[in-house]
């Protein structure tokens, strides 16, 4: 097996230990996303696990040809090493990697973008929420001041409808 092989299987087997699979799952929150989100563990499983089993053997052991050259002859024997060593292994040679590492490099700028834009509206939303959550609890003993206060624009949007003469109707 080629070392580059060798180490690409390592690197997945290492990776697959620190992801957080159970932290991921735990931020999805549609049916749909932990369907998508468990079928894509199992693929990476699946792909991790025969990255392991084929690519992680090591060189066989070498033949001991003088142990079977007393036990079965020379002749029979020298014959089988001629044609064990002239079987050629090709090497594994990578030409896929290349053509896709620019597209993953750009789709990993593009998901930290878009990480960074889902931040942003976290945070916006969730202060949201808690503004809604304070004027529900505010709501039942609240004047028309008061929520004006807290909402200039609909306070000059309806001044303004009254000023015109127009009730909205």
């Amino acid at each position: 097996m080629s070392g580059s092989v060798k180490k690409i299987a390592d690197v997945t087997f290492k990776a697959g230990r620190t992801i957080d699979w159970e932290g991921m799952a735990k931020l999805l929150v549609t049916d749909e996303a932990r369907k998508e989100f468990s079928s894509l563990r199992r693929a990476f499983d699946d792909v991790n696990s025969q990255l392991q089993t084929k690519y992680s053997q090591q060189e066989p052991e070498p033949i001991n040809w003088e142990y079977y050259r007393k036990g079965i002859g020379s002749r029979l024997v020298d014959m089988y090493k001629e044609a064990y060593e002239s079987i050629e292994i090709p090497k594994f040679v990578d030409k896929v990697t290349p053509q896709y590492k620019p597209k993953f490099d750009a789709l990993l700028v593009e998901l930290k973008e878009a990480e960074q834009k889902s931040l942003k509206e976290s945070e916006r939303l969730e202060k949201e929420v808690a503004d809604v959550q304070e004027l529900k609890k505010k709501f039942s003993t609240m004047t028309a001041e008061e929520y004006f206060e807290k909402h200039p624009e609909l306070k000059k949007k309806f001044d303004d409808e009254m000023r015109n003469d127009y009730w909205g109707y």
